[in-house]
């Protein structure tokens, strides 16, 4: 008896939202945006709402034996419905819990753009009906590179936020662990039996491995951003910068250097090492690490301080502001002149 009205209303939910399916993608849309919005402001949720995201993952991967459970233990199977729909869900949450993150983060005239617009395509994707469905649903590689992108995602920006993990031990953490959950879905697609059959299953979790290491540097550092920055001359006693500089003669160069000042918005209780990496015309010069730590609303205040400049540093200058994993936080641009 139980188990009759547990599936009738399993099947009311499954109608309703077959006859309204905006009503499920306006949730996934409100619910990630309003995620965000509460771990940016309110840091006793900093830590729940990322586990909740990473726990919905954890249904997914574990939707196969979930469902031969309940049904044992029930008497019913789950309907095709409801896991289709939960799975198109928690993609939705997903990919828009994840997008402000990215948005905020992301250097647009860098190769990081290409990344944060494919999340949003990603995004889009998942909220259309159509496309979701008949399109990608159907195509299994394209589907798990889907699932595979939107999980990478989800864990490039819980793991700093829940365990305090810098952002190079989260990126190759969230690569082992997209690899090792995307196992599963690359044994069931592919077409080998015997040794051929792991052989080839470990040569596609390397080259996935690989890939996203090698990618590196068109991710964005999810939960790192850039909150104020300046090139000045001077700093004053609050470690506040002087007017911020586009333009610098040489003569102001070997009188007072230049500072070159980041605030740097990070989790709280997240500790981390970055660098100042100052170019000339697109060759390094100077790399000089900063240790930065987390929970500061206006972010935390960083700056270095650069006196000793080559004769001819007439160009385009600039300091780009990097993880030990090499991914960019943002740049700073100036150019000096005679």
């Amino acid at each position: 008896m139980a188990g009759s009205i547990w599936k009738e209303r399993l099947l009311r939910i499954v109608g309703l939202v077959q006859r309204h399916p905006r009503i499920l993608a306006l949730f996934g849309f409100v619910s990630g945006i309003a995620s965000f919005v509460l771990v940016d402001r309110q840091e006793e949720f900093a830590r729940v709402i990322p586990l909740l995201m990473l726990l919905s993952w954890a249904w997914l991967v574990l939707e196969n034996v979930l469902s031969r459970s309940l049904s044992r233990r029930f008497g019913h199977e789950l309907p095709a419905g409801v896991l289709r729909y939960a799975t198109q869900m928690i993609h939705q949450e997903s990919l828009f819990f994840v997008l402000p993150f990215f948005f905020v983060t992301t250097a647009w005239n860098s190769g990081q753009a290409f990344f944060s617009a494919l999340l949003l395509g990603a995004a889009l994707v998942a909220i259309i009906d159509p496309v979701y469905y008949k399109w990608l649903a159907p195509r299994r590689w394209t589907y798990l590179a889907y699932h595979t992108l939107t999980l990478f995602a989800v864990l490039l920006t819980a793991l700093p936020i829940l365990f305090h993990l810098t952002t190079p031990e989260s990126y190759k953490l969230a690569i082992a662990v997209a690899v090792v959950l995307s196992l599963p879905s690359l044994s069931r697609n592919v077409p080998f039996d015997g040794w051929g059959r792991w052989a080839a299953l470990g040569a596609l979790s390397l080259a996935l491995g690989a890939t996203g290491w090698l990618a590196r540097s068109w991710i964005p550092p999810a939960t790192l951003w850039l909150t104020d920055v300046a090139v000045t001359a001077s700093l004053d006693d609050d470690r506040t910068p002087a007017e911020s500089l586009g333009t610098v003669t040489g003569a102001q160069l070997r009188s007072t250097g230049l500072f070159a000042y980041t605030a740097i918005r990070a989790p709280r209780g997240l500790d981390e090492r970055v660098y100042h990496v100052w170019q000339h015309d697109g060759i390094e010069v100077d790399r000089i690490a900063l240790d930065i730590t987390g929970g500061r609303e206006r972010g935390y205040r960083s700056w270095t301080h650069k006196r000793n400049f080559p004769d001819n540093a007439v160009g385009r200058w600039q300091v780009r502001v990097l993880t030990e994993a090499g991914q960019m936080i943002g740049a700073l641009r100036f150019q000096v002149v005679d």
